[in-house]
């Protein structure tokens, strides 16, 4: 393992620190908590805060998404850890606006909990409206009969995408949840993991997996997939990402998507466009419209090899939510 960092037990500390000295016209740190980041710039009165976080590691998510358009602040854990409510509190308190605020999150038993538990005190003790929305797209995580339990991977992207926009349009914190929830619903992904990344308080592999063999449906926290097998050409392994997504969510000819292929920390664009060839040759014969497209690493594992292919269904709504402009440090659209 060589990483670029110094006492292992501070490289969170140190990032969110360089983070934030980077992006000064972005984001703030709060004084109240060193992991409870929040916007820069003045948010409108009576609009819904957007609040997102998970663990470390996944950079540019979860904190590269704050700014115009889309998230208000981010609560930041440990390396593929949850944050814990404290933080979760303090950017709650500091981004409500008097229209409450809209939790987003994946869906794993850490985040499920703590932010319930900070939905929990905001209430309570700050007498403050909290909604919640889970990303649940991975189809590779559980059979579509149990959908609620899968997990969030890369279309977390989409559902922050489409939260930020309808709070920013002014929709009540009850039709932002109900938007988010659309967009999750509306939304797949499958990955293929390639080689493991080494977490940096233990040096080891976050997974096992010989040079000339493929993880299908890896988690981004490495957890195992459907199957492992040898390594196949991008083509092949574009069609099968694909292949298990459509199987898993009705798209018809004629319909608009928006696709993204995320790397997962050390592919390089070159293969990832590469991937996104095959993608938009496998729906253009389908006669599957792409409304946009993104490539790069946008929701990562440290150094993991590997990517996902998303899809999201669109229609009036959502298309109008992806139109919307967004300004932050790790992602724009005009």
């Amino acid at each position: 393992m060589k990483k670029l960092m110094n006492d292992p037990k501070n490289v969170v500390e140190e990032m969110v620190e360089g983070y934030v000295k980077a992006h000064p016209d972005y984001i703030k740190q709060l004084p109240e908590n060193d992991r409870a980041l929040v916007t820069a710039r003045e948010t409108s009165d009576g609009k819904v805060g957007i609040l997102i976080g998970g663990g470390s590691g996944h950079e540019p998510g979860f904190l590269g998404y704050v700014g115009d358009g889309m998230a208000d602040g981010v609560a930041v854990g440990n390396i593929f850890a949850s944050p814990s409510p404290d933080p979760i509190l303090e950017v709650t308190k500091a981004i409500d606006k008097g229209a409450g605020v809209v939790y987003l999150y994946g869906n794993y038993a850490g985040d499920v909990m703590n932010f319930g538990m900070a939905a929990e005190m905001a209430d309570l003790e700050e007498d403050i409206q909290v909604g919640m929305a889970k990303a649940s797209d991975d189809v590779a995580s559980a059979p579509k009969a149990e959908k609620e339990k899968r997990r969030g991977i890369a279309g977390e992207f989409f559902i922050y995408k489409a939260a930020g926009a309808a709070a920013d349009f002014g929709y009540d914190l009850n039709e932002v949840v109900r938007v988010a929830n659309k967009a999750n619903d509306n939304t797949r992904s499958m990955g293929v993991g390639l080689s493991p990344c080494y977490l940096p308080q233990t040096g080891k592999p976050s997974f096992e997996i010989e040079d000339d063999e493929m993880e299908i449906g890896l988690g981004h926290h490495g957890e195992p997939g459907i199957e492992k097998g040898p390594l196949e050409t991008a083509d092949r392994v574009a069609d099968r990402l694909v292949q298990d997504i459509l199987a898993d969510i009705e798209i018809n000819e004629g319909d608009n998507v928006v696709v993204l292929v995320n790397g997962l920390g050390s592919t390089p664009r070159m293969d990832l466009y590469i991937v996104f060839r095959r993608v938009e040759q496998i729906l253009s014969e389908k006669g599957i419209k792409i409304y946009r497209s993104y490539v790069g690493d946008y929701i990562t594992s440290l150094e993991m090899g590997g990517c996902s292919v998303t899809l999201m269904k669109l229609d009036d709504e959502l298309t109008k939510m992806v139109d919307h402009p967004v300004d932050c440090p790790m992602f724009v659209q005009k």
